[in-house]
């Protein structure tokens, strides 16, 4: 009973949170201030009372128009809203049975607490990049930078939590030595995953200019795969990055059976492929279930 209370209390938090995240996603390519004016028709300039602002309920209640003007407002905020709602409410379930499991400590409820907290900034950052991403092919370095900025001091925490407190308090001496050397390898394992995906991006963009003569993917991109490879850290970025671009192959597949009507010149520009928004769809997958993911692949693999 306590999981599912909290699980639906970080699900409706979320719901909240998607709504602001689609007042940043409307106002940013703008230029506007995310706080001020209040929460408006973008076409008759009406201002929204409270009741028309509650997420997803009012939506389906005004069967998504504008009780002013009867503008369609569309699909995105409705399942902008679900969907940081629905992901919120599966890291808060996910990290449940840290805190249910007998002989919890401080430890655990550090662990917990830290756990949710990260992927839910992290699943609501990839969010609003793959909205921008998709709408406005831009990913603003004050969200891609800034994010992985963001995300150092996440990771240092982990950091910090196991080196001060060794996952099982019989293990002797030996034992403790042997978890920090651990430590050192996965800092050592991290700090590659920054430095490789990034990087072969910025390859991948440098040679496609090269032999196309023109730009085919931008250097924001480049900046996405930097953060999720500082939230995530090298095997779970990779799942992301391999996601994405198969995910992106089966856009680009489609969009191309389209077979647009206009001259071949212009074509180009209906088939752009926002692939930042497959790499964030394929990050925030890797956040909440990488872990089975890789597991399944690597036992299908024969590895173990």
């Amino acid at each position: 009973m306590i999981a599912i209370l909290v699980t639906a209390f970080a699900g409706i938090l979320g719901l909240a949170f998607g709504s602001f995240l689609n007042v940043c996603a409307t106002r940013m390519p703008e230029d506007e201030s995310i706080v001020v004016p209040r929460s408006h028709c973008r076409t008759c300039g009406r201002a929204l009372p409270w009741h028309e602002n509650v997420p997803l309920a009012s939506w389906i209640a005004l069967r998504g128009r504008c009780r002013g003007c009867g503008t369609w407002i569309g699909w995105r905020l409705p399942m902008v809203e679900f969907g940081v709602g629905f992901t919120w409410a599966v890291a808060a379930w996910q990290a449940m049975p840290a805190l249910l499991l007998p002989g919890w400590s401080a430890t655990s409820i550090f662990d917990a607490v830290l756990f949710a907290v990260e992927k839910m900034i992290l699943c609501w950052l990839l969010v609003l990049l793959a909205v921008l991403d998709a709408e406005h092919f831009w990913l603003p370095d004050r969200l891609t930078v800034g994010g992985a900025i963001l995300g150092l001091p996440f990771f240092f925490l982990n950091i910090a939590a196991r080196w001060i407190w060794p996952f099982d308090p019989l293990e002797n001496s030996s034992g403790w030595y042997s978890q920090r050397s651990h430590i050192y390898s996965s800092i050592l394992h991290w700090m590659f995953g920054l430095l490789a995906l990034p990087v072969f991006l910025l390859f991948t963009r440098w040679a496609y200019r090269m032999v196309r003569r023109r730009e085919g993917m931008g250097l924001g991109d480049a900046k996405l795969m930097l953060l999720i490879a500082v939230w995530l850290g090298l095997d779970h970025s990779l799942l992301a990055f391999v996601l994405g671009v198969f995910l992106g192959a089966v856009v680009a597949v489609v969009m191309l059976l389209r077979k647009p009507k206009t001259a071949e010149k212009d074509s180009w520009a209906l088939t752009r492929l926002p692939l930042g928004t497959c790499l964030a769809v394929g990050g925030i997958i890797s956040a909440l279930w990488g872990a089975p993911l890789i597991h399944a692949y690597l036992e299908a693999a024969g590895f173990f």
